[in-house]
């Protein structure tokens, strides 16, 4: 019986691998940025952090729309029909630059609003022209994300994973001449963070488009392109597809979010634990992403051989493995929950002894949630992946927006400031909304899959 479901073990991490890597060197340019930045004081860094709070918001959004891309191609594959397959990139790649160009127009617009959001005068002026620069980067990253999502679409994600790879090198360089004014560069602090960022993201897009257009397998879908022939059609078929996504991923970001405003609610220690506890469960999550990926393209290729029976076996091997790896996180959060904390602190400051022990002390409880957290939260995006694969995207939209808004969010406004679990009543409330986000789309899985069986 198991192995019906762990004979696609080794294809899966395959697949999956790569894009666990990618995701996980996205996180290391913002890793990276924050370090460099760090060295030149705390008001730069905070800039840095109110920046990417903008571009954060418009990157999920961004990020989730361009996922519309990888279904259509994994079907199209599964049926060897590559003409539809090039119809998904070329469309795809429009809506992209165009919802790019939107996104920075909408962060230029919104930048008024950090005169209001009560933050200190100096971090705000350092803010606006960091911002500039790193709004702008989101139109080749999002067109990137088309790229990126096609390829994976032809089960091919190891390309992208190669471009992420390059970003950062690029990055890293860049900042570390313009941030510091190394070797004769201009000094330019934390605009300096923002052109090693623009940079390596064109850079990104050039270099995927480069690799792909050359490789013998990609030709047929890269070669040839007619922008004036665009059809509705296709066009409706990737807005009804992504702008659900869009939501979907918008919906976890802005809970995360929130819970981060609830923190500082509380103080800046309890703040200070909570993002401790998030960065470390962003990091694991990435894994999750990695395997939503895989379940996305391998239930996409059964859709297009019209093999349901295998495509439910597929999806539920990929939820299986999820499974034994996130009770693997699990166990390394309870066993290292009193010393992860200590790795983002200075333990022996003996001046900010109290807040350090006090932020250690609360980080650890989170992290205790967080451990059983991190199983919900990865079945929940893999889960996600697979209905993305059989093209169903608007109940699951629904599904996310009240496990995370109707349920999640209330719990944890609730316990955070209304009784005394403060910081670890917020993260029940996280808890909450992922284990009824992961349950609901189970549900809604197997009673699509099992209808499509019996047709």
């Amino acid at each position: 019986m198991f192995q019906n479901y762990t004979k696609e073990f080794a294809y899966n991490l395959k697949l999956s691998y790569p894009v666990i890597l990618g995701m996980l060197g996205h996180t290391f340019v913002a890793f990276a940025d924050n370090i460099m930045v760090g060295q030149l004081g705390t008001a730069e860094l905070a800039a840095v952090s109110l920046g990417n709070s903008f571009v954060f918001i418009a990157m999920s959004l961004g990020i989730g729309f361009s996922t519309a891309i990888t279904p259509l191609v994994a079907e199209a594959d599964g049926a060897k029909d590559i003409a539809s397959g090039k119809n998904a990139l070329k469309h795809g790649l429009v809506l992209c630059t165009i919802l790019g160009s939107a996104l920075f127009g909408l962060i230029l617009l919104a930048k008024p609003l950090m005169h209001h959001m009560k933050q200190p005068p100096e971090v705000v002026e350092l803010a606006l022209p960091y911002l500039d620069l790193v709004a702008f980067s989101l139109v080749p990253l999002i067109i990137f994300q088309a790229f990126k999502q096609f390829s994976e679409g032809l089960s091919e994600t190891k390309y992208p994973m190669y471009a992420t790879i390059l970003a950062n090198v690029v990055n890293i360089t860049l900042n570390y001449l313009f941030i510091f004014g190394s070797f004769g560069f201009p000094k330019l602090g934390v605009v300096g963070a923002a052109v090693g960022t623009l940079a390596s993201r064109i850079i990104m897009v050039i270099y995927l488009w480069f690799i792909l257009k050359r490789k013998e397998k990609f030709k047929p879908y890269m070669t040839h392109f007619n922008f004036k022939l665009i059809e509705k059609k296709v066009m409706n078929k990737i807005i009804g597809l992504g702008f659900p996504s869009a939501l979907q991923m918008f919906f976890e970001v802005a809970i995360f979010t929130a819970a981060t405003w609830l923190s500082g609610v509380l103080g800046k220690n309890p703040q200070a634990a909570n993002q401790i506890a998030l960065n470390l469960s962003s990091m694991t999550f990435m894994v999750g992403m990695g395997l939503s990926v895989a379940a996305m393209i391998r239930v996409g290729n059964q859709k297009g051989l019209r093999n349901h029976i295998d495509l439910k076996r597929i999806a539920e091997s990929i939820f299986f493995l999820t499974l034994i790896l996130e009770i693997g996180f699990a166990i390394l959060f309870l066993l290292g929950r009193h010393w992860f904390p200590t790795i983002y602190l200075d333990v022996d400051d003996i001046v900010n002894q109290f807040d350090n022990t006090e932020v250690i002390i609360i980080a650890a409880q989170l992290l205790l949630v967080a451990a059983f957290f991190q199983i919900s939260d990865g079945l929940q995006v893999v889960v996600l992946g697979a209905l993305r694969g059989l093209q169903d995207v608007r109940i699951p939209t629904l599904i996310t927006f009240i496990a995370y808004w109707l349920i999640g969010f209330p719990i944890s406004y609730y316990l955070g400031l209304h009784t005394s679990l403060e910081s670890t009543g917020i993260w029940i409330g996280l808890l909450s909304g992922l284990t009824a986000s992961a349950l609901l789309l189970y549900l809604r899985f197997n009673y699509l899959t099992k209808k499509l069986i019996t047709q």
